[in-house]
C-alpha cells in the first residue's frame, strides 16, 4: 500500500520490516493524535495511510453486509477517536468489534428503511422487513403465522366427527360437496369422496400426510369407483398441492382450507383453473 513506509515511521524500532501498526504502536499513535487536537487527523500523513489500510482491512466485513468498504472505514474512524480505543490493551480488537457491530446495524437499518440509531434498539431490530403491496400475490394477513389457518384446524373437517367439531368446519365440507356437484360430479360420488378425504385428514393430522396416504390408496379409489385421473384431481384440489412452491397460493391451500378461512362457493367458481380441473375429470360427465 502507499502508506507502508509512513506507517513504518511510527514503529519504535526503525529497523523493523514495514507493515501495519501493532496494537501497541496504534495505541501510541492514537494518543499522539488526541494530544494534537482534532486537526491532527487532517494534517498527519500517517492518519491518511492508516485510514486507507483500515478500509482494506475491513473491506471483506463491509461487503459481507452489503456495504461499501469506506463505510466500515468510517465506523473505524469514529471508534479510533474514542477513549476506549486509545486506552485499550488491544485497540485493533476494540475497533474490529465496533466495526462488526456497526455493519450489522447498518445492514439492518437499510432493510428496515430506518436510521442506524433506531435499528440499534432491540424492539426495532426484531421487526420484519417492510414489503410493498405489489410484491405479494396475497394479503399479508393470509400468510402471517398468527392469522393463518393451520392443519390443526383442517384436521377437524369431518362430517360424523366429534361433538366439538365447529359449525364452520361442517359448513366447509357441505360447501365442498356442493362445489363438486355444481361442476358435474355425481352428488353421491362427490359426497363419498369428500367425506373419505376428510376422514383421512382427521386421522393423519396434516394435509401433506393425508395427501400422500390417499394418493397411494388404490383400494379406496376402487371402492369409491372414482377413475385415477379424477381421484388425483380430487385430492389435489381438496387438500392443495403439497409442493412448497405452491404453499402461499390458492392451488397450495386447497378447497377445504379456502372454505375454512372464509371463501365461498361463488368465489371458488370464479377460479378458472379450479373449475376447469374439476369439470374435465368429473366421473361419468361428457366433455
Amino acid at each position: 500500500m502507499t502508506g507502508t513506509a509512513t506507517l513504518h515511521d511510527e514503529r519504535s524500532d526503525p529497523s523493523a520490516p514495514a507493515g501495519p501498526l501493532t496494537s501497541e504502536e496504534l495505541r501510541c499513535f492514537l494518543r499522539r493524535l488526541y494530544t494534537q487536537g482534532h486537526d491532527a487527523w487532517v494534517r498527519d500523513p500517517v492518519a491518511a495511510d492508516l485510514m486507507e489500510y483500515t478500509s482494506q482491512k475491513y473491506a471483506g466485513l463491509a461487503i459481507k453486509h452489503g456495504l461499501d468498504p469506506w463505510e466500515a472505514a468510517s465506523a473505524a474512524f469514529d471508534v479510533m477517536r474514542t477513549r476506549a480505543a486509545r486506552e485499550a490493551r488491544d485497540p485493533w480488537a476494540v475497533i474490529t468489534h465496533a466495526v462488526r457491530i456497526t455493519c450489522i446495524y447498518e445492514e439492518r437499518a437499510q432493510s428496515l428503511l430506518c436510521s442506524v440509531h433506531q435499528a440499534r434498539r432491540p424492539h426495532i431490530f426484531a421487526l420484519p422487513d417492510p414489503e410493498r403491496f405489489s410484491d405479494r400475490a396475497f394479503p399479508w394477513a393470509d400468510d402471517h403465522p398468527v392469522l393463518a389457518a393451520t392443519d390443526d384446524g383442517l384436521a377437524r373437517l369431518t362430517v360424523s366427527g366429534p361433538e366439538d367439531a365447529t359449525m364452520s368446519a361442517r359448513a366447509a365440507v357441505e360447501d365442498a360437496i356442493e362445489l363438486f356437484a355444481l361442476l358435474g360430479w355425481p352428488f353421491d360420488t362427490a359426497r363419498s369422496g369428500v367425506e373419505h378425504v376428510c376422514d383421512a385428514l382427521t386421522r393423519a393430522g396434516s394435509r401433506h400426510t393425508a395427501f400422500e396416504a390417499l394418493r397411494r390408496d388404490r383400494h379406496a379409489r376402487a371402492l369409491l369407483d372414482i377413475p385415477s385421473a379424477a381421484w388425483h384431481v380430487l385430492l389435489r384440489t381438496l387438500l392443495g398441492r403439497p409442493e412448497p412452491a405452491y404453499a402461499a397460493t390458492t392451488a397450495g391451500r386447497g378447497i377445504l382450507l379456502r372454505l375454512l378461512i372464509g371463501e365461498t362457493v361463488p368465489l371458488l367458481l370464479c377460479d378458472d383453473d379450479l373449475v376447469e380441473a374439476l369439470s374435465l375429470v368429473a366421473p361419468g360427465a361428457g366433455r
